[in-house]
């Protein structure tokens, strides 16, 4: 069992947080007023609802200006390169630009837990998870708020904040706004839901959702390429694609791998996971009313190899040790 990368950048530990570059010039602070315009007949995410949310209309997220934050803390139930072993520092937003019947954080996600906070508040929060000694920041569900997250991380990176950003998302990003995250993200953590448009719309209440997520992930890719692992088995740059396998084949899992391999890359660090099980809405629409088979995860993770993956995030169970598979 061991950690691996695909040999490139291997000893490039303690690289410096990239928007610590874009700080010292100053276009952190260009790029935090470009974001803060897209607020005005937001174009934000994919959803295009065109409401001013400077001036307190809400749209389909239901989210203001201001960051709307459900908690934060130190995660050690993210994948080992990110949790380490002090922990992944979350940050979950609250609310969501997706309906998920199945969410497994509805409360926060659906439910709407949270609350309004400043961009001083958040920039806390970053430094308060930098002082615990998490290895990285983990935004959670960032799609929405990316004007209010990159306020708050301009005013951390002013007072110190240096560890990796890690964009945790449903990979439903609108393509301009991702751009401006382009030299300010490190990690991106996108998850690949469907590989069908009808199954997003029934599923998520969300239009045209394999298109948006293979342009958000290609563009990912493109700014920081493959997931880079340091010697002590940290993540400190490029792409970690998540999939969660659902039950009767309804996420196209087998469609999605042949695209992350023919059109990412081979060497794309993927996490084929398991942990389905039915919350929220799910008991309605069947099959999602069940958990997975043992066979349709070992499918998945056959397509997988099939489609040229190697690099599979497994976790030996009882242990805090990952490694990847490389087929």
């Amino acid at each position: 069992m061991h950690l691996t990368s695909t040999g490139k950048e291997r000893n490039a530990s303690q690289r410096q947080a990239s928007y610590c570059s874009l700080l010292a010039t100053g276009r952190l602070a260009e790029r935090v007023a470009q974001a803060q315009e897209r607020l005005r007949r937001c174009h934000v995410c994919p959803r295009h609802c065109a409401i001013d949310r400077l001036e307190g209309d809400l749209g389909f997220c239901l989210v203001g200006a201001t960051p709307f934050v459900s908690s934060h803390g130190p995660h050690h139930g993210e994948e080992a390169p990110l949790r380490g072993w002090n922990g992944s520092g979350t940050i979950f937003f609250a609310s969501c630009n997706l309906r998920c019947v199945y969410c497994q954080n509805y409360e926060i996600s659906q439910l709407r837990e949270g609350k309004d906070v400043s961009a001083k508040e958040l920039a806390d929060m970053m430094l308060d998870l930098q002082e615990q000694g998490c290895h990285n920041i983990n935004l959670v569900t960032p799609s929405h708020q990316v004007p209010q997250i990159l306020e708050g991380l301009w005013l951390a990176a002013q007072r110190g904040l240096h560890i990796p950003l890690v964009y945790n998302t449903s990979s439903y990003d609108d393509l301009e706004t991702l751009r401006l995250l382009d030299g300010i993200v490190d990690i991106y953590l996108p998850d690949f839901k469907y590989a069908d448009a009808e199954a997003g719309l029934k599923y998520s209440k969300v239009p045209g959702y394999p298109d948006i997520a293979k342009l958000a992930i290609q563009e990912m890719h493109r700014q920081t390429g493959d997931l880079v692992i340091d010697e002590r088995g940290l993540a400190l740059r490029g792409v970690l694609v998540r999939h969660l396998v659902l039950p009767g084949g309804l996420a196209g899992t087998e469609a999605i791998m042949c695209f992350l391999a023919d059109k990412v890359s081979k060497d794309t660090y993927v996490n084929i996971m398991d942990q389905y099980r039915p919350c929220w809405k799910s008991f309605k629409y069947p099959p999602l009313n069940r958990g997975i088979t043992k066979e349709e995860f070992d499918a998945a993770v056959e397509a997988a190899k099939a489609a040229g993956l190697h690099r599979l995030h497994h976790e030996r169970p009882g242990s805090a040790v990952a490694w990847i598979a490389e087929v």
